[in-house]
């Protein structure tokens, strides 16, 4: 295994599993299979709604003495209807609650975006907070009385754009360590993985491997790029290898999802695999800044968020 070292010593392994959008009845056995096969990173969400899922899974791993929590990195994400500073600790203890355990190794912003209490994916207009009504440093205020507890180790961000990030860091009194953003060749971001760097954080990508919606467009997908297509083959290797590995020499951190025994295998896998100084040149040209998730949930009429305020550019 890889890790990124933190400031305080901490250690997080560069490859963990996600759990966005797993099929429920599969989520339970994909966790037991990951951890047994050595993954000890997992990237949780509330939204996601199936916290409780892996909690039961993490419980049965622990009873069954296969891992202990300390030898495990488990993130969560605030969701943005707790955005006030008041809900940041009562959110954080329903996510402890749920996963079972008594502290997250990691805890995110989960979007730059507030909506009421209540809501989980907003309908209409009024049912967001501009962010004047509830202020990102208001909600990072709360991200920090979540530290305080003790019951959350690290804190960060996610979607996060260098301009909010550039007028948030110098307010914190608690700094965030991680920035999680969809990250793949098609898609570096490197100004926003170079601010990042200069500022001390760690990168975790999601969509690592672009997303399987796509795939029925070859200029989106990753698993028909010719240069991606034929570093595989001159290694003998799956797709996912190279593009796992190009963003873990990089020093990103990877967290692909999959609920498939032999994909979950596969994947952790990449970590064996060795890419050249110039296959990754080669992947390096390949950004097409193309943005899978866009969150369009976010931006719709009428909505106080619009895709040049969200994403900054």
């Amino acid at each position: 295994m890889e890790y990124y070292t933190c400031k305080n010593g901490d250690r997080m392994p560069m490859m963990g599993i996600g759990t966005w959008q797993s099929d429920p009845e599969k989520l339970y056995d994909a966790i037991v299979e990951a951890v047994r096969y050595g993954y000890r990173h997992i990237d949780c969400a509330h939204i996601y709604a199936n916290e409780d899922i892996v909690g039961r899974a993490l419980a049965d791993l622990f009873k069954e003495g296969v891992v202990k929590r300390e030898d495990l990195w488990i993130t969560s994400k605030l969701w943005n209807s707790s955005h006030k500073r008041a809900q940041a600790v009562p959110a954080l203890g329903v996510t402890l609650k749920n996963l079972g355990v008594d502290y997250l190794d990691l805890y995110l912003v989960h979007w730059p975006v507030a909506v009421r209490e209540g809501v989980s994916f907003p309908q209409k207009p009024e049912e967001f907070y501009t962010l004047e009504e509830v202020p990102l440093l208001e909600t990072w205020r709360g991200m920090e009385d979540c530290f305080r507890t003790g019951r959350v180790r690290h804190v960060g961000l996610s979607n996060f754009s260098i301009r909010k990030m550039e007028a948030l860091l110098p307010e914190a009194e608690i700094r965030p360590e991680v920035l999680q953003v969809e990250m793949n060749p098609y898609l570096q971001q490197q100004a926003l993985f170079d601010y990042c760097g200069r500022q001390g954080m760690c990168v975790t990508a999601f969509s690592p491997l672009g997303k399987g919606d796509v795939a029925k467009r070859n200029d989106l997908n990753l698993f028909s790029d010719p240069v991606i297509c034929s570093i595989a083959a001159a290694h003998g290797a799956p797709v996912s290898h190279v593009l796992l590995k190009w963003a873990i020499r990089k020093g990103i951190v990877v967290i692909p999802k999959s609920v498939t025994p032999v994909r979950i295998r596969e994947n952790f896998d990449a970590l064996k695999l060795t890419l050249t100084d110039a296959e990754m040149a080669r992947i390096n040209g390949l950004d097409k800044h193309n943005r899978i998730s866009y969150g369009p949930i976010w931006t719709f009429e009428g909505s106080p968020y619009t895709q040049e305020n969200l994403w900054d550019e």
